[in-house]
């Protein structure tokens, strides 16, 4: 079996000097391992998906983690086949793609942990925001989630400007594949004036992993940027077919 791992952080990426080395060095400690998977870093932080055999997977993080000077919390799942094609190492100009300014320090005190996430939703006054593409959103989601109907994640500010208004929305929980787009999309609210906005905690994927299937809100399969295309109850290759957009998805990375 091999071992898939997701990790990132929104952190200043200028203390780490030329990004560049940062992305040859990392490039390099991919490629020998003989690993796939894709890793992106910008001046926000740094978001990464790669697979290999579990020992090395286990080393990568480990010498990640020092070049990035950083104590690296990962999310695994396994796989028959390594899912990804190819290693890809790349700058960006963000992590992930929202194309607004955002002070992500308005985010603090916005997670809620995948055991606490069911009380929340309880709450008849939250709001459920599906902050994913409708592709994902048709492959499966959570009980009464709200689908923003986009086809990336930079229309989602769009979606909110005209639908949901902080004035008639007081309590808004959201939610993605691995908690990323949340990270930048809670506090993107909290600057549009939403008072209360909450994100689940290592997104749909941690869910999964701590949460009962008796106890569980979820309904279908979670979509994934990569070759498995969805994934069940319990982190396995899923049977659903793949609905993203003709041309596949854009990353290999959320």
């Amino acid at each position: 079996m091999f071992k898939i791992v997701t990790f990132y952080e929104f952190t200043d990426m200028s203390r780490l000097g030329d990004l560049v080395a940062v992305r040859d060095e990392l490039r390099s400690e991919i490629k020998v391992r003989r690993m796939k998977g894709t890793v992106i870093l910008a001046k926000e932080g740094y978001n990464a998906a790669v697979a290999g055999l579990p020992n090395d997977v286990d080393e990568f993080t480990m010498r990640a983690g020092g070049i990035l000077q950083a104590e690296i919390e990962c999310m695994s799942s396994y796989s028959a086949d390594i899912p990804f094609r190819r290693v890809d190492v790349k700058i960006k100009a963000e992590i992930v793609t929202l194309k607004k300014r955002v002070d992500i320090s308005l985010g603090s005190g916005t997670h809620v942990s995948p055991r606490e996430w069911n009380t929340l939703l309880a709450d008849p006054d939250v709001l459920l925001l599906d902050a994913r593409n409708d592709y994902e959103f048709r492959t499966g989601t959570f009980r009464g989630a709200v689908n923003p109907s986009t086809s990336k994640f930079s229309d989602l500010p769009g979606f909110v400007e005209n639908c949901i208004a902080p004035a008639k929305y007081k309590k808004v929980a959201m939610f993605c594949t691995g908690g990323i787009r949340c990270e930048k999309f809670a506090p993107y609210l909290k600057g549009r004036g939403f008072d209360e906005v909450y994100q689940l905690q290592g997104g749909i994927l941690k869910y999964l992993e701590e949460v009962d299937s008796e106890e569980s809100l979820w309904e279908g399969e979670c979509f994934v940027f990569d070759s498995r295309v969805s994934l069940d109850d319990d982190l396995k290759k899923g049977q659903l077919s793949d609905l993203s957009q003709p041309a596949g998805a854009s990353s290999e990375v959320e």
